[in-house]
């Protein structure tokens, strides 16, 4: 079995819940780059192995024997000059774990996807069935993801069995000795803390990491070849969720707002400017702001009934982040 992107919120959490589950009856392979920090996994019965799906070659011996791998590697960002290294990360990459599959004969792969590969509906949540629109093709992060199941299914064509897995926006904290968490999570934290104020129009799908992990392995053992399951616990409007967290004991929030229309252009705009000057990723971006305003709710259905997933409720997540 092996984990590629382990030492990721994601992947570093699909080793904790596969060890968890089968223990010593599992060998579990953990894919990590050269530069990447391993400490969380200590105390683990895993398998570390140093490799990069940017390098072809350096997966050679990684993918050797497994019987199945996770494909958790990925890169998520919003601001344009990641636009290049998305697609190369979740793209290219993805195609070198395609390859590497057909080539050891691996037997089944679980691609860590997103929503974001799915079609957004106006009106309503969307499904695993929604049609991508025209506008998604726009916004980097996307495109990449919906490209990077487009080599799934390739690799499909070329006989390997592939199953996805699709979490809306993923939060709360992770197991292991030491503590993981993502961005999200900490713009959570943010807001129970009182600094941020203002709340977008729009609206998103939370589910916690642990759900997440566990959805990776119920997939594994359940999934259809060529499926996707979309992995989301709630759907909630910023202006919803705000509210929430001002409710909760301990909240430092002074006031909250909504944001006016010049806000998305103007805090966009600084992001973007931000992230010129250091190279780094913001999370605020114009794309980040576009998405902001929209309401991208989708359904959990096909995975509740046909994978018998439940999900942590939201209020739940947001105590455990701030507890």
């Amino acid at each position: 079995m092996l984990v590629t992107g382990a030492s990721g919120y994601i992947g570093s959490q699909v080793v904790y819940a596969l060890q968890k589950m089968y223990g010593d009856t599992l060998h579990i392979r953990a894919l990590v780059r050269e530069s990447s920090d391993t400490s969380f996994l200590s105390g683990l019965p895993v398998e570390i192995m140093r490799g990069d799906v940017m390098n072809p070659v350096s997966l050679q011996e990684s993918f050797l024997s497994a019987e199945a791998v996770f494909h958790c590697a990925g890169l998520v960002a919003y601001t344009r000059n990641y636009r290049h290294k998305l697609h190369e990360t979740n793209v290219i990459g993805t195609a070198n774990v395609v390859n590497a599959c057909l080539r050891e004969g691996v037997r089944r792969l679980v691609l860590t996807s997103s929503v974001a590969a799915i079609g957004v509906e106006e009106d309503a949540p969307a499904d695993e069935s929604t049609v991508f629109r025209d506008w998604q093709h726009r916004i980097a992060y996307m495109e990449s993801k919906r490209l990077a199941e487009m080599e799934g299914r390739r690799g499909i064509a070329e006989g390997l069995d592939v199953v996805m897995v699709n979490p809306g926006v993923v939060i709360g904290k992770g197991e292991g000795c030491i503590p993981v968490t993502n961005s999200a999570t900490e713009t959570l934290a943010g807001i129970y803390q009182g600094k941020i104020p203002l709340y977008p129009a729009g609206g998103l799908s939370l589910v916690d990491i642990l759900d997440v992990a566990r959805a990776h392995i119920e997939v594994w053992k359940k999934g259809n070849t060529g499926d996707r399951y979309i992995v989301v616990s709630e759907n909630w409007s910023y202006r919803k969720l705000f509210t929430m967290i001002r409710e909760m004991n301990g909240n430092r929030m002074g006031f909250a707002v909504s944001a006016g229309k010049f806000f998305y252009g103007i805090a966009g705009a600084g992001g973007e400017l931000f992230a010129l000057l250091t190279g780094r990723r913001s999370y605020i971006s114009l794309e980040g702001m576009q998405l902001a305003k929209r309401n991208l709710y989708f359904s959990n259905r096909k995975s509740v009934d046909d994978l018998g997933m439940t999900y942590r409720p939201v209020r739940e997540i947001m105590q455990s982040i701030v507890g």
